[in-house]
């Protein structure tokens, strides 16, 4: 692991301006890049002290072992280079969109001679317009059964089209109107892409116009007693009105924004957007995103924007307003670059009121619903999890799937605070009622806090034994709640954060406590590498794979519960040294007072006659506490 000081610029050698900047691993391989309107105050930020640092951004800047710098004249051209770099060297550590599922969109071929309208899937193509994405393909084949009556457009695959130009009679399509037939030469080339044209037009919400010519054309038609065209005609623009039907008007007719909303969590998130055309919702599509730092909406918004609007491939479909839950700070700059896609100004902006924020909590409903079907899908799928558990044993050689796992974390900051986490998981889901805390007394390093932390839980395995230290009760214990919860059966499986180092001390602690019958391994995270003890190599499992995830997530898990214990001891220490100074205020009476104001910055607030208040503590003492408080205002909150 990487010490960040090691390959931090040098101060004064980071210019304040604009641009972009690449971190590299050992290799040389990017991991990471992104831009700043300031550079120095930017690259500041991820060499601050990491137990200040999200998880994911502690694990790239350890993984990392040097950054460089590019400076622009604008935020824009930063904006530019950036997208063009993350399309380049596609950044494990950046955020990648990626789709929640495979959607269907309607695709005109318009690069062919004889374009063709069809039902698409997957990367999008260079000479091929796309519509949507519908959230069924059914859906699309039913308003394309409603538009061929008007637009009469090829739909068949190549080898059709060049079997019925051979034989020189058209398809079932060709005879009913529903096409038509190029392929035998009813329509020539120029005509019939005046056709798909047309059709282009529809889906892009130009129906108004076409109704009103359609009935213009119809009423000729009757004039002039043509009355089988007139009546084809009537079939036509009731076929249309049908298919606009069908997308309901949510906006004022004329509205053409895409609507935007983020649904996360700590590790992940959901985005989801409606694409509105016409004041009609033409599309929806959806996105889960594996957040690699403490992303604010607004972060993923700046994602969200360079990488899907920044297709090189197919239709670009810039709307004229993005209507998003929080602006990014570049909002100025991606409008800007935006309005340079689209060729017209692109508005980026927060809805307030009325139908537009309506519509945009219905958005955000659906990524509340996306995340929770995704979390499902993985934790609470039963093939999933035994998926997963059958990987675990076959890539640690274990003779069946692991039932119980428990997984450990240390956290501290320079060897003070120490206490550890041990998370359970039992048939692949979390078991919270029997996660503990411990707290590690005197100086200790990782490795020692760890050892302590498996002699501990292991020489007290099971109900109806003497304890054997000192753990914390576990989160929700009551006040009376002092002595600790007696750990359950011993585990299958033990999950340390760390390497080799790491799954070393462990299996000495259970060799020392003859416990053979349980495996160990570490999760490295610099590469997510799996080390067993006294292994030379590390076994690799797939990115992809659901073992992975399953670690991955007890890891996570394992450090969330073990910062946060830390952060409260830390933060009750600080307190407590705070108040250590006034005389004849003892352990009870700093306990009421923090009873009483709930934290050290509400008492720092407080006034000396609101102190007094307090049962116990007179305005003598309230003046004195006052006081020790103004000396040291250095204390948590």
């Amino acid at each position: 692991m990487a010490d960040p000081s090691t390959y931090r610029p040098a101060s004064g050698t980071v210019p304040d301006v604009p641009g972009v900047y690449r971190f590299r691993d050992p290799d040389g391989r990017v991991i990471y890049v992104g831009k700043a309107k300031n550079l120095r105050q930017r690259l500041a930020s991820y060499f601050a002290d990491l137990w200040t640092l999200h998880p994911r951004t502690q694990q790239m800047v350890t993984t990392a072992s040097s950054v460089d710098v590019v400076t622009v004249t604008t935020e824009v051209e930063a904006l530019q280079l950036e997208y063009a770099w993350i399309k380049e060297y596609d950044p494990r550590f950046n955020v990648r969109y990626r789709d929640d599922k495979s959607y269907p969109y309607l695709a005109v071929t318009l690069g062919e001679e004889y374009p063709r309208l069809q039902v698409m899937r997957g990367a999008k193509r260079k000479g091929v317009r796309y519509f949507g994405p519908y959230a069924h393909a059914w859906a699309i084949r039913e308003t394309l059964d409603l538009l061929l009556r008007v637009f009469p457009a090829r739909t068949c695959k190549p080898g059709e089209f060049r079997r019925a130009a051979q034989i020189g009679r058209p398809c079932l399509l060709g005879d009913i109107g529903k096409c038509s037939a190029p392929c035998v030469g009813r329509i020539g080339a120029d005509d019939h892409r005046r056709i798909v044209l047309g059709f282009c037009e529809f889906m892009a919400g130009r129906t108004e116009s076409m109704v009103r010519r359609l009935e213009r054309e119809m009423l000729a038609a009757s004039a002039a007693l043509d009355f089988e065209r007139a009546a084809r005609l009537r079939d036509d623009l009731a076929a249309l009105r049908t298919a606009m039907e069908k997308q309901a008007i949510v906006l004022p007719d004329g509205t053409d924004a895409d609507l935007v909303a983020v649904a996360d969590d700590q590790l992940e998130a959901s985005v989801q957007v409606f694409h509105v055309r016409g004041g009609r919702v033409r599309g929806q599509r959806g996105w889960i995103v594996e957040k690699s730092e403490e992303l604010t909406a607004g972060d993923l918004v700046h994602a969200f924007v360079t990488q899907v609007y920044g297709e090189e491939h197919g239709e670009v479909d810039v709307p004229r307003e993005l209507l998003v839950p929080e602006l990014p700070q570049d909002a100025g700059a991606l409008a800007d670059w935006l309005s340079r896609r689209r060729g017209g100004k692109v508005a980026i902006r927060v809805p307030q009121r009325g139908d537009k924020r309506t519509l945009a909590e219905t958005v955000r409903r659906n990524a509340d619903q996306a995340l929770a079907r995704h979390k499902l899908r993985r934790a609470g799928d039963l093939t999933a999890r035994g998926r997963a558990l059958e990987e675990i044993a076959e890539a640690l050689g274990m003779p069946a799937a692991p039932l119980r796992i428990e997984c450990y974390d240390v956290s501290h900051i320079q060897g003070t605070d120490i206490v550890a986490s041990m998370v359970v998981f039992e048939d692949g889901l979390a078991r919270k009622s029997e996660y503990r805390r411990f707290s590690i007394a005197g100086p200790a390093d990782d490795l020692a806090a760890l050892t302590e932390t498996l002699r501990r839980r292991l020489t007290r395995p099971a109900a109806g034994t003497e304890p054997g230290g000192a753990a914390v009760p576990d989160e929700g214990a009551g006040p009376g709640g002092r002595r600790p919860k007696r750990f359950a059966y011993p585990p299958q499986l033990i999950v340390v954060d760390g390497g080799a180092p790491q799954a070393n001390a462990v299996a000495a602690v259970l060799a020392e406590l003859g416990a053979t019958d349980v495996v160990v391994c570490g999760l490295a995270k610099r590469l997510e590498e799996v080390w067993l003890p006294a292994a030379e190599f590390p076994v690799i499992l797939s990115r992809t794979s659901e073992g992975l995830y399953l670690l991955q997530r007890m890891r996570d898990e394992a450090h969330r519960f073990a910062v946060s214990y830390h952060r409260q001891r830390r933060s009750k220490r600080m307190t407590l040294s705070a108040l250590d100074a006034v005389p004849g205020l003892g352990e009870v009476r700093r306990k009421a007072l923090l009873d009483h104001f709930g934290s050290l910055k509400r008492l720092r607030a407080s006034s000396v006659a609101e102190i007094a208040e307090v049962r116990g503590i007179g305005r003598h003492t309230a003046e004195a506490i006052v006081s020790a408080l103004t000396e040291s205002p250095g204390g948590a909150t």
